[in-house]
């Protein structure tokens, strides 16, 4: 949110524009992507939903945002 994104996940295409502005490089999104496996990232998703969700708390968070 610092870098003035709407939420915290952070894409490629994200971390491309970040290192454009910061370091004034330009990367293709294939050339990052394997920078970023290199380094030991990968992609995230979780496994599973989390069991102390709140339903209700979700769906009125939903409709605030």
């Amino acid at each position: 949110m610092a870098h003035g994104w709407p939420d915290q996940s952070w894409t490629r295409a994200r971390i491309k524009t970040l290192i454009g502005r910061r370091f004034d490089k330009n990367m293709t999104l294939s050339a990052l992507a394997q920078m970023l496996h290199r380094h030991g990232f990968s992609h995230q998703v979780p496994a599973r939903r989390a069991v102390e969700r709140n339903k209700e708390a979700v769906t009125g968070w939903r409709k605030e945002t």
